[in-house]
């Protein structure tokens, strides 16, 4: 327990970011105090003291949480305190797990809890970099193994020129995160820019976090705590290693020649399972991480030694591709994306600005038009599993390829629209996010949703050495959990809207980031390709099953008589036409109908109460009083006179309160409207 307070300040781009610890929550093995401007965290690491070797992995859980106080808000709702966490608190979570799991030394199986507690919100301050610095800072000194620090940054880019920490949106939105020696991590939504534009940003956001790393060593100085020492696992049980690879080694040689996932993968369950029944299972766990890793190893030298994946693909050749649309007949827009034994089914609803999301954060409530769900069944990779609440990995999956899309949306002023993508991942063998991309582009433009560009989505894997790399193109299933990387990459042909990158070394170079990249993009050139020789543009006109939107302006003195008193007027049209009205401040006033005749009566309805009559429009007016010469109509707040003699002969007369279309066939010059029947037909 650190019994005084230790602190230490930096100056980082013009905001104070300072560390201290010895003060809150002592009993923690490493807690720290982080603030940065006026936002301030209290991160803390605890870890499970009983060696867990038998499990044979690395527990490791990162959790953030933000207070309401934080900002002096009351939580939304109807319970008024927090809850379990929300999308915003897990994809936080996510961004700081990503760049500290690759630093624990493999056997290292002790369980480990780092949780982040937002205190005070500053909005010119981020709390998700305090956050993974604090975090970082925790582990640091809480001797826990740890191969860092670490620590992150956001970075933007605008005229030209690279932005640290911004605090508005630009045209790159990017979280990197990097240790003393090299990148561990990339996130970030870009408004459709060329690689080098992208790999600069990447490169400056790693060389703006070294001083907060040597701040974050010079505090970990200072408490001189040791760390626990680590053996890895095939050190401590080399001669079982040893056996393992005796009984197995040629049986996976062989299983690895074996094309389809399924196939592949029976086969190597089969050989595990083999070998735990003449090795004993006394030690299981250990047993199965070591198979693992001889199953690794053998994997990337097959890789390394044929110039051939396990499919039999050439490092930068991508799987077989084939696009549908209009898979569903009742929804608003689909689309069946397959690559190899990977597949997308994803689908499309429109609906009206009733149906936005809204979030409630330490910030303010906001409001969501675009909504990206992801969803992955266990049968997808023919398992049995729960179904439940969407998992983190669910949530991130369907955040990124969100952010994959956001670039190439439609402005919401042009297209009022709420819209929501359901992506269900039918069967996987890796990359699912980034057929999620490529369904959701196709699926969009299906739907007539007026998007600038297709969007394509690859993921790139990484085989590294000591001496040497390879770079994989579109990696299976096998290659992203065997391998070294996964590096998502999504855009247009012009240029990338999304990156995301996880590595499972301690650090990559400037050199993978940029081969990776090129590479990327001549696969999701190839990707675009294809996809186009479906759909390549947005069809002209939205789906037919779609809800139809629209917006009219008004004079705001004329709101008043649109309500009409007590709502009689706008509540007689809503119930008339069966539609809804959203009457905005400024008077823009939104209309949604479920065809468009009935969006046609009403605009034209709204027209007539907030603007003089014109000869021409068309409404569904109701018999107010009948007469010897006619009968009046009431359209609106207004009255029109419907002659008999120009009511057709062979109809009944209408009786009061009776509906009946008419259409203005003249105003007098003292504003007095006639009228005349008409057949929609």
């Amino acid at each position: 327990m650190i019994l005084e307070k230790i602190k230490e300040t930096i100056n980082w781009n013009g905001k104070e970011l300072s560390i201290e610890t010895g003060e809150m929550a002592r009993q923690a093995d490493g807690a720290v105090l982080v603030s940065f401007g006026k936002t301030t965290l209290l991160c803390t690491c605890v870890y499970d003291k009983e060696e867990n070797e038998e499990t044979g992995f690395f527990p490791l859980t990162v959790n953030y949480q933000e207070r309401f106080y934080a900002s002096g808000r009351l939580p939304g709702g109807f319970v008024k305190r927090e809850g379990k966490p929300s999308d915003h608190e897990t994809l936080i979570a996510r961004l700081i797990d990503r760049p500290i799991r690759p630093l624990f030394p493999d056997g290292f199986c002790n369980e480990v809890q780092v949780v982040c507690t937002l205190l005070s919100y500053d909005p010119q301050c981020s709390p998700e970099i305090a956050a993974m610095i604090g975090a970082s800072a925790a582990i640091s000194i809480s001797g826990v193994p740890f191969d860092g620090p670490i620590a992150g940054c956001k970075v933007g880019y605008s005229n030209g020129k690279y932005i640290l920490n911004p605090v508005e949106n630009t045209d790159i939105n990017l979280v990197v995160a990097g240790s003393k020696d090299g990148i561990l991590m990339v996130e970030s939504e870009i408004n459709e820019l060329p690689e080098d534009i992208v790999l600069n940003a990447v490169i400056f956001g790693f060389k703006t976090i070294q001083p907060i790393i040597d701040l974050i060593n010079k505090l970990k100085s200072k408490i001189n705590k040791k760390s626990i020492k680590v053996t890895p696992l095939k050190k401590q049980y080399l001669e079982l290693y040893d056996k393992i690879q005796e009984l197995t080694l040629n049986k996976i040689k062989k299983a690895l020649n074996i094309i389809p996932k399924l196939e592949r993968q029976n086969e190597i369950k089969l050989i595990k399972k083999s070998l735990i029944e003449e090795l004993g299972d006394e030690q299981k766990p250990i047993i199965e991480s070591l198979f693992e890793e001889l199953l690794s190893n053998t994997m990337r030298q097959k890789i390394i030694k044929t110039k051939k994946r396990i499919d039999g693909r050439s490092f930068n050749q991508i799987r077989d591709i084939n696009c549908k649309i209009d898979v569903l007949p009742q929804v608003h827009g689909s689309a069946l994306f397959t690559r190899g034994e990977t597949q997308a089914l994803v689908v499309t609803t429109l609906g009206t600005s009733y149906d936005v999301q809204i979030v409630d954060t330490v910030a303010g409530e906001s409001k969501e038009s675009f909504l990206l769900h992801y969803n992955f069944p266990p049968f997808a990779v023919c398992e049995v599993g729960r179904i439940g609440a969407p998992g983190r990995r669910e949530i991130g999956h369907g955040k990124l390829a969100c952010r994959a899309i956001s670039a190439v949306l439609p402005n919401n002023n042009d297209f009022p629209y709420t819209i929501r993508v359901v992506s269900e991942i039918t069967e996987s063998n890796g990359s699912s996010s980034m057929a999620t991309v490529c369904g959701t582009s196709l699926s969009l433009m299906a739907s007539g949703v007026p998007i600038k560009a297709p969007v394509a989505g690859i993921a790139m894997g990484l085989i590294k050495t000591k001496s040497s790399y390879i770079i994989l193109s579109d990696i299976m299933g096998d290659e992203d959990h065997l391998g070294d990387m996964d590096f998502k990459v999504a855009g247009t042909s012009k240029g990338i809207t999304a990156l995301q990158m996880d590595i499972k070394v301690n650090s990559i170079t400037q050199e993978i980031i940029q081969t990776a990249l090129e590479q990327a993009r001549e696969g999701r050139l190839h990707i675009l390709n294809i996809m186009n020789n479906t759909i390549s543009n947005s069809r002209k006109d939205i789906s037919v099953n779609a809800p139809r939107l629209a917006s009219i302006q008004i004079d705001k003195d004329k709101i008043r008589d649109l309500i009409g008193p007590g709502g009689k007027v706008i509540k007689d049209i809503i119930d008339r036409l069966k539609v809804k009205i959203e009457i905005e401040d400024s008077g823009i006033v939104n209309i949604c109908a479920i065809d468009k005749k009935l969006m046609d009566l009403a605009i034209n309805e709204i027209k007539m109460i907030c603007s003089n009559p014109e000869i021409g429009q068309i409404f569904n007016g109701i018999v107010s009083r009948v007469t010897d010469f006619g009968a009046f109509i009431s359209i609106g707040v207004k009255e029109g006179l419907l002659n008999w003699s120009r009511f057709p002969r062979n109809m009944e007369r209408p009786k009061v309160g009776q509906k009946i279309n008419v259409k203005i066939i003249d105003v007098d010059d003292k504003n007095r409207i006639k009228l005349s029947t008409y057949n929609e037909d």
